[in-house]
């Protein structure tokens, strides 16, 4: 299982790569840290554009998460089903999206 400082670093690490997979973990923790960002610089106003910032590794750490359980980056537009599959086990066996060293 992957520590909370690596998933994070591993999100900022592939800011815009948009191929191979991310686990749960990883997703699922930058995902808080996005939203502890948010809440906390939405009354700062300008930094605000900050947090903006993070949009992009924050969707491509959802591309990478549909992947590594075996579905299209583009269910990440459908409302509720992409929630889903973000919760998803990861599919081993079939994944087209996933190379073997990218477990």
């Amino acid at each position: 299982m992957m520590n909370m400082v690596t998933a994070i670093s591993t999100c900022f690490r592939k800011y815009a790569t948009y191929t191979g997979t991310a686990s749960r973990a990883e997703y699922w923790y930058f995902f808080c840290l996005y939203v502890i960002a948010e809440l906390s610089l939405f009354r700062l106003g300008g930094l605000y554009l900050l947090v903006i910032l993070l949009w992009m590794p924050l969707s491509a750490a959802g591309v990478r998460r549909m992947h590594d359980a075996g579905k299209s980056g583009w269910w990440l537009l459908v409302p509720l089903v992409n929630l889903v599959f973000l919760c998803a086990p990861t599919e081993h066996l079939n994944n087209r999206y996933a190379l073997d060293t990218d477990r």
